[in-house]
């Protein structure tokens, strides 16, 4: 009986291990899905961050393209005032010669090519009638 009391034994623990190893398979097999889960979530979570950054940067990008159209004529603007300033700076100083002389801003405006504001501008600053 010796034999058998051992084997019984023998197959008991191996009968433990077995369940040990069972209950071990179940619990990782539940954490493995719970982290599934877990970054299933996170990617449905990162899709939603993903769509709201390509939405927003879409529109800015229509926004950009708005302003970028709709100060177009201040850079060309901008440019020909540069370009008068470099070739016209005698012009600007006949212009103020004359505006102190007592020319109208009319004139000024017809004469140099200066426009309405810049020619009033002129005639305000340098002309006879400026206040001191």
């Amino acid at each position: 009986m010796n034999i058998e009391i051992g084997f019984t034994i023998a197959a008991s623990i191996l009968a433990l291990c077995a369940l040990a190893a069972a209950f071990a398979a179940m619990h990782t097999a539940h954490c493995g899905r719970s982290r599934c889960e877990s970054l299933e979530s996170s990617i449905a979570s990162l899709r939603r961050d993903l769509e709201l950054a390509t939405s927003i940067s879409a529109r800015t990008v229509r926004r950009v393209q708005r302003v970028e159209h709709e100060f177009s004529d201040v850079t060309e603007r901008v440019d020909l005032v540069e370009s008068r300033a470099t070739a016209g700076s005698e012009s600007l100083d006949q212009a103020i010669d004359l505006a102190r002389r007592g020319v109208d801003a009319d004139r000024l405006e017809r004469q140099f090519g200066l426009s309405s504001g810049e020619a009033k501008l002129v005639a305000r600053l340098h002309g006879r009638d400026k206040l001191n």
